[in-house]
């Protein structure tokens, strides 16, 4: 060993030993950092429950194989033995307690196998895909929004447009009605899994939606967005000019006002009389029953600087509205409970102003329907919760308006000066 040591320090000089020993022990710590990285590093599950109450998701990572002519997911497996948590029959729609709705869903199986008995692939995939419902409630812009485009939007940003979207269950008409909103989420062909009798894989896949709340988001939770990172993202996507009203005293201009037209169920009978009262208060009044067109949709209500309409889908356009506009909500009588989690809530999230009038019995169609002492009249919410088909069919489908203008009055000067400020 001394032999071997005096060759060592006679071919370097002193300098040259400690800058060797320097850089020895440099490649050391580099060695041994990376290799505690890595020991970190997280190892993907192969699935993630990520359910809630309202919505079952789940988050599959790996060998992901759909045929979906058969409705069937197969996820990989170490298991050598299934059990009873190797297997799911969900539905992918974002209203899971609303028993009545659920059962209009397509049921899908997902299976936790062993790769062994997999189906082979017939396409491979690089990118990752979501599968969703557009049954249900869709076509009805409220649950549109609560049930589908919010939820959607959750599930995909994390994505940032590189996942595909697998839809069951598909209406094209809801599709070819939101586009846009696709678009911006995907830079994908939106794909009919329903029809497809091919094997698709993939190395990443989720299963249903993401859902907060009624119409909104709660920023707490993954992915940490908001409501109104929503409504930029709509800005964006239909290229709206009004993020908030002007200034009260700087605008030359009449403050807008659009009353949502009802033909069918909740009609407003004297809006017409409603809409010359607010005329003569100072608001430039339109009322209009809301078009198909989402696109035009969006434009016409951003250049309102109030909202008001009869309890309904109808007043989800109020996501569209710049910020500090009001909400009106008239409120059937009955329909008091729904009115907090449905718009009540979420305008205030939407930094909207939100004014409510309450609807009397003796503003309601309602009147004389029933004998004196009938629960319709004294206990709505009792009604309610017997079931909500017969609440429905009661309060919401069979009950007409027709407002006290005296005493509507108050509700336009309330928002009229809420603008004023």
């Amino acid at each position: 060993m001394a032999y071997d040591e005096s060759i060592f320090s006679r071919s370097f000089s002193e300098y040259e030993l400690k800058k060797l020993g320097c850089v020895a022990l440099t490649i050391c710590f580099i060695t041994t950092f990376s290799f505690c990285i890595i020991l970190r590093q997280p190892v993907l599950k192969p699935i993630y429950n990520l359910s809630n109450s309202r919505s079952e998701v789940l988050e599959m990572n790996g060998d992901i194989r759909i045929h979906g002519s058969s409705s069937t997911i197969f996820v990989a497996s170490n298991l050598l033995v299934e059990d009873s948590h190797s297997n799911w029959t969900l539905q992918p729609y974002a209203r899971k307690a609303d028993v009545f709705v659920m059962q209009y869903i397509k049921k899908w199986s997902i299976k936790h196998h062993t790769v062994g008995i997999f189906p082979i692939c017939h396409r491979n995939f690089s990118i990752p895909a979501i599968v969703f419902s557009t049954g249900g409630y869709a076509g009805n812009q409220f649950h549109d929004f609560t049930d589908l485009l919010i939820p959607l939007y959750l599930t995909s940003q994390p994505f940032n447009r590189t996942v595909l979207f697998l839809i069951t269950d598909k209406r094209y008409s809801w599709i070819s009605k939101y586009k846009e909103i696709l678009n911006k989420l995907s830079d994908y062909e939106v794909v009919n899994i329903d029809k497809k009798s091919q094997v698709m894989c993939f190395p990443k896949l989720v299963f249903g939606l993401k859902s907060h709340k009624e119409f909104g988001i709660n920023p707490s939770e993954f992915p940490y967005h908001s409501i109104n990172d929503f409504r930029n993202f709509l800005r964006n996507t239909y290229s709206l000019e009004r993020e908030a009203i002007n200034d009260y005293y700087s605008s030359k201009r009449r403050l807008r006002m659009l009353i949502v037209s009802r033909n069918n169920t909740r009609f407003l009978k004297n809006e017409g009389e409603v809409g010359n009262m607010a005329r003569g208060l100072g608001f430039e009044v339109v009322v209009r029953e809301i078009e198909q067109n989402i696109s035009l949709v969006a434009r016409f209500v951003n250049s309102f600087d109030v909202i008001m309409g009869v309890h309904g889908a109808g007043l989800t356009n109020m996501v569209f509205l710049p910020d500090n506009a009001v909400v009106v909500e008239i409120v059937p009588f009955g329909l008091e409970n729904l009115a907090e989690p449905y718009f009540r809530i979420p305008s205030k999230e939407m930094k909207l102003r939100y004014l409510e009038y309450k609807v009397s019995l003796n503003e309601s169609s309602l009147l004389g329907k029933y004998a004196d002492d009938s629960d319709v009249y004294k206990d709505p919410g009792g009604l309610q919760k017997k079931g909500f088909l017969r609440f429905r069919s009661v309060y919401l489908d069979n009950q007409d308006v027709n407002l006290d203008c005296g005493r509507f009055r108050d509700t336009l000067l309330q928002a009229l000066e809420i603008l004023k400020n």
